[in-house]
């Protein structure tokens, strides 16, 4: 008989370990490795099996009838419908796929073909699931919390372009804790409670909190209830100070239990038992060779996408200052958060949300949509509240998401680089002392440190008024100090309307005192750090490539820095879309503060080396126009 051919795609990384298990069965004769496909090896073999540039190729080498996939998330499903198109059966690296739409595509092409894919959630093969399926060790199962709490340093999200991504190339990849690294954990809790198909979740529940500097998740609780009304829970954190091996506490009608799913343990009473597992390849080629039913199918991860739904459907929000702490240097470098193990357990021992057992960094507060400003029947921005910033990142109101007429998102909120920077805003480092721009403070001769001195801004009063193509709202807003105390007034004039180029944008903010005295509006600038003049009007674009930054007598970040100029162009590649962005001073003079290399932005320097005075009886204004068009805009 001729044993069935396996073809890995993706080498590296996790697949070596793939590689070793294809090994193992290759010596013991049940299947052959034809080869291996991956474009990073540059090479004709690896490790002695031949390497293909695709599946078709590979056939050239022999039988393709499994094809095992360990490639970037993003990549998942074109290459395991491309897999089954061929004719071969598929071991899909977790998660199978990030949204719904992706995984009805996936399990449409296993009908069309024939073939089928098994999803490897390695745990989800251990002896123990039917062992509490079947009641013997605690009864009919009413609850599974998983409890993870690792350690990852800055070379674990530096090791490939998608890692701690949540979106690439414009694709969907999730990267976080509860999407890949702790992934089984969920999984598991998942399918110790019966709710593996997309039909058995009745509602998901999540937090999603972020230490590292990274756009996805490290330290989240999920909370899954069941059709049947049974609940499914994790608290998972990549931010513990050690690394412990993941459990899930399992209750029953009669008992609870631990199950290690690493170690395939299961401690009931005081008394751990080992258990054994089933590989996920060798079922998958016995499912082939004699009708084993399917461990881990396709369709039974419904229900963990759904939860990968509820993480998209909310961005993480930043832990900081003083709830974090770090350790080591360089790709060691590691965040801490203060108690978390003790956090974890207790959210784990309660089935609750971290904001639930009190952990003083849970932030659930999300942003009010304040108004959204249309153009031509168009949405090109959205202006919130702020609610949903943290204090140490300055609440205030902002634009985001700001559109072209085309719909290239132009703006970012909450970067993993610097939370406080939101959309297009207005935010000022030094307000007599408060820090109304967010994170650090500078203080000259001491640099960049942690203070208490975080204010807001809110909206308290407003007017609107709209036509078809464009509107104007007036609004009154407040900033205040860590008190509370009101520090400055604002009145702010918002317009927009259409023009040949594509949409305009005219903000302008008029500063009064609060009292009988002068208000110094500085930052790093007017403290004493050259050249670090930020403050005022500030834009923050979304990533892009490809970035062009120009006034009418100079180009690039290091000559647009710092100068003067009537307006600044901003043109660039915004998730493969190409759109420009032109600001205008109206009214002042003040110098352009750019970012291209570091991070993408652009802002009006209103304290470049001293501060500006708000006078009692003369306002300070600040007027800009926006002009925000699909392409180039025509050269001036």
């Amino acid at each position: 008989m001729t044993l069935p051919g396996v073809v890995l795609v993706g080498a590296r990384g996790y697949g070596l370990h793939h590689r070793a298990n294809i090994d193992r069965l290759v010596a013991s004769g049940v299947c052959t490795l034809t080869a291996v496909v991956d474009p990073t090896l540059g090479a004709a073999t690896d490790g002695g099996s031949p390497v293909a540039t695709d599946v078709v190729a590979a056939r050239e080498h022999g039988p393709v009838d499994v094809v095992v996939i360990a490639a970037p998330i993003g990549a998942h499903l074109p290459l395991a419908v491309a897999a089954l198109e061929s004719g071969a059966d598929v071991l899909l690296e977790k998660p199978p796929v990030t949204t719904r739409e992706a995984l009805a595509s996936l399990l449409d092409a296993e009908r069309r073909t024939g073939r089928v894919v098994q999803v490897g959630f390695q745990s989800l093969g251990s002896d123990a699931l039917p062992a509490f399926r079947d009641g013997s060790l605690v009864g009919t199962v009413r609850s599974a919390a998983a409890v993870g709490t690792w350690t990852r340093s800055r070379a674990y999200w530096d090791r490939s372009g998608w890692a701690g991504r949540r979106r690439v190339g414009g694709v969907d990849v999730l990267d976080g804790v509860v999407t890949n690294p702790l992934a089984h954990a969920v999984a598991t809790a998942l399918a110790l409670v019966g709710c593996r198909r997309a039909a058995d979740v009745a509602r998901v529940e999540v937090e999603l909190y972020r230490a590292n500097a990274i756009d996805g998740d490290d330290t989240s609780a999920v909370r899954v209830t069941s059709a049947a009304g049974l609940e499914a829970t994790a608290a998972l954190t990549l931010c513990g100070p050690s690394e412990v091996l993941p459990t899930v506490r399992v209750r029953g009608t009669t008992g609870s239990a631990v199950l290690h799913y690493t170690s395939d343990e299961v401690t009931v009473d005081g008394v751990t038992e080992a258990v054994g597992r089933t590989d996920l390849l060798e079922n998958l080629l016995a499912h082939r060779s004699s009708g084993d039913e399917l461990l881990v199918p396709l369709v039974s991860t419904g229900a963990f996408v759904e939860v990968l739904e509820a993480v998209r459907a909310t961005e993480p929000v930043q832990i900081d200052h003083p709830w974090v702490t770090w350790e080591g240097e360089g790709p060691d470098r590691r965040p801490l958060v203060t108690d978390i193990e003790a956090i974890v357990d207790r959210a784990a021992d309660e089935r609750a949300l971290f904001s639930e057992v009190g952990a003083p960094w849970a932030h659930t507060a999300t942003d009010e949509v304040l108004q959204v400003l249309r153009v031509d029947g168009a949405e090109v921005a959205t202006e919130r509240d702020g609610a949903g910033t943290i204090a140490t990142s300055s609440p205030r109101p902002y634009l985001h998401p700001v559109r072209t007429l085309g719909g290239s998102v132009v703006t970012a909120h909450h970067p993993a680089d610097h939370d406080w920077h939101c959309g297009v805003g207005f935010a000022v480092p030094d307000v007599e002392g408060v820090n109304c721009w967010g994170g650090r403070t500078y203080v000259h001769g001491q640099g960049y440190v942690w203070r208490d001195d975080h204010g807001s801004v809110e909206v308290v009063h407003a007017e609107q008024h709209g036509g078809q193509h464009g509107g104007t709202t007036t609004q009154e807003l407040v900033w205040r100090g860590p008190d509370r105390a009101v520090v400055l007034h604002e009145d702010r004039l918002l317009a927009w309307r259409t023009v040949d180029s594509g949409w305009e944008l005219t903000w302008s903010s008029s500063f009064r005192s609060p009292g009988p005295h002068v208000v110094h509006l500085g930052g790093p600038g007017s403290n004493g750090r050259v050249g670090a003049g930020y403050g005022g009007f500030f834009w923050r674009f979304a990533a892009c490539d490809d970035i062009t930054v120009r006034t009418a007598n100079a180009e690039g970040e290091d000559a647009v820095h710092g100068s003067v100029a009537p307006w600044v162009e901003w043109s660039a590649v915004f998730d493969g879309s190409p759109a420009s962005i032109r600001l205008e001073a109206l009214d002042h003079h003040d110098p352009w503060f750019v970012r291209a290399a570091e991070y993408p932005a652009v802002g009006s320097a209103l304290a470049w080396q001293q501060p500006a005075l708000v006078r009692p009886d003369i306002p300070l204004v600040r007027s800009f126009r926006a002009t925000v068009a699909d392409g180039l805009l025509p050269q001036r």
